[in-house]
């Protein structure tokens, strides 16, 4: 008498689960996964450098982006111009939205200089090491008198780069930029010294993430 309940139970249980199964059939395609959607979010990528550099009324062409969803180009914008007549370091953004309306964005920095010949011949790139905790600044020369410097205030654990200028002699500047951290920086107090070697320089960062400290540097 058990048996003959219980076998009726089990097939319609195996039928419950056969419908649900049946019910629950996912079906993937390049543009969905069962009952969601896919997205393929924007990639740009930048052609040329993100530190750029040209010379007072010079030319400037823009290298633009690669903008692309899903492996193909896609429209994309640019905020912000260069103007060559006048010196100083001009932040690009460049963003593009997929179809779904997510975005990405990309970020480069255009210095336009002018330097003189005192100034043209120096090479001040190199690491700089902080003499309050051995942090290091480093240095790339982009032109003549045109430095991209990152972690310029020798500050461990930070990712700011900025662009110094070295337009005359051994002066040194951070010209007011918005820099990477999304903060306006610039300097103050700057003084770079070859002799007596090694070289040295120091600086005030004025940006809100920093204090107003001299910070004190010496080429490794």
């Amino acid at each position: 008498m058990y048996m003959k309940k219980l076998i009726p139970i089990l097939m319609l249980s195996l039928v419950a689960v056969f419908t649900s199964c049946e019910k629950d059939e996912i079906n993937n395609t390049d543009t969905r996964v069962g009952v969601s959607d896919v997205t393929f979010y924007p990639i740009l990528s930048l052609k040329g450098q993100q530190y750029m550099a040209v010379p007072l009324n010079g030319t400037w062409t823009d290298p633009g982006v690669d903008a692309k969803e899903a492996g193909a180009t896609i429209t994309y914008a640019t905020t912000g111009t260069v103007n060559t007549a006048v010196p100083g370091v001009y932040r690009l953004t460049y963003s593009a939205q997929n179809k779904d309306g997510f975005s990405a964005s990309l970020n480069r920095w255009v210095a336009v200089y002018s330097t003189d010949a005192t100034a043209a011949a120096n090479d001040l790139s190199g690491n700089y090491a902080r003499s309050t905790n051995g942090s290091v600044a480093v240095w790339t020369k982009l032109a003549p008198g045109v430095y991209r410097v990152d972690n310029p205030g020798g500050a461990p654990g930070t990712n700011l780069t900025v662009i110094v200028f070295n337009p005359t002699g051994l002066t040194i500047k951070i010209p007011l930029q918005t820099s990477n951290d999304g903060n306006t920086t610039t300097s103050s107090d700057e003084v770079y010294t070859l002799t007596p070697a090694p070289a040295k320089y120091s600086m005030v960062i004025l940006n809100a993430g920093y204090g107003t400290a001299l910070r004190t540097f010496t080429k490794q």
